[in-house]
């Protein structure tokens, strides 16, 4: 999970975006897939969400080959979330959900800290 939380920050790095970008994705993975990168579960699948964020290629996100890479899928992510307006200054369980369109849209928030602190340790490592 450590190298996933490097993966999202060095791609967050080269989209030119902060350290609250991270966070939001960082959290946003945490509650997607624990910060594992999810092959195809079979039966306990949500549709065909695979990869950190649960991505879909029916919805558009990419191949399976490119969501479950974890950098193509920060960059996904982050490519929807700087579409946002004002997503740095709104709760991050609200930016994170505009993005994603999960079925539990407040189940992001509970990660923030967690991100937060996984970004202050990560971010200049």
């Amino acid at each position: 999970q450590t190298a996933n939380v490097k993966a999202i920050i060095a791609a967050t790095k080269k989209a030119g975006m902060d350290e609250r970008a991270a966070v939001v994705s960082i959290a946003t993975a945490l509650q997607e897939s624990k910060l594992e990168n999810l092959g195809h579960l079979g039966d306990r699948n949500d549709h065909d969400s695979q990869g950190l964020f649960q991505q879909r290629p029916s919805s558009g996100w990419g191949t399976v080959e490119q969501i479950t890479d974890p950098e193509y899928s920060t960059t996904a992510f982050l490519k929807g979330l700087k579409q946002v307006d004002g997503w740095r200054d709104m709760p991050l369980t609200k930016a994170a959900q505009t993005v994603q369109v999960s079925a539990y849209p407040d189940h992001y928030a509970q990660w923030e800290q967690q991100a937060a602190d996984l970004v202050a340790q990560h971010w200049n490592s």
